[in-house]
């Protein structure tokens, strides 16, 4: 019980951190455009955690995953390719300082990996009798 509770305060804190990065980015710079990159690293496990639900094809012999599953791992890969690349288009193009870039893409890798790392550490395993 005790290890559940410090993974949680570790993860809120590393949370905290990417978010506090995010923000800064925005607010050192008076530009709020870095905002978007919470907002997509947020919204990215969404697809992946609703096609998950999906049940496979039960006649297929040779291929052992589910399409719609692939389709919500493909969106997923989408909106996170997005979320790193928003800041550089943004930067190359002089709408945001290259610093303000960094920090977005280095607090919004923290927010992604802190959500896949809370969905990986408390995962319930799924039961063949419920």
């Amino acid at each position: 019980m005790a290890a559940g509770i410090k993974t949680v305060i570790l993860l809120s804190f590393v949370l905290a951190v990417g978010f506090l990065l995010i923000i800064l980015s925005c607010a050192l710079w008076s530009n709020w455009l870095p905002l978007l990159v919470a907002l997509t690293f947020v919204l990215a496990p969404l697809p992946n955690a609703l096609f998950s639900h999906c049940g496979a094809d039960d006649f297929s012999a040779e291929y052992e995953g589910s399409a719609p599953a692939d389709v919500g791992r493909f969106i997923t890969s989408v909106v996170v390719v997005t979320g790193f690349a928003l800041p550089i288009i943004l930067a190359h193009s002089e709408i945001i300082r290259p610093a303000a870039c960094v920090m977005s893409i280095i607090g919004g890798g923290l927010v992604y990996g802190t959500i896949l790392s809370y969905t990986a550490a408390f995962k319930q395993e799924e039961s063949d009798f419920d």
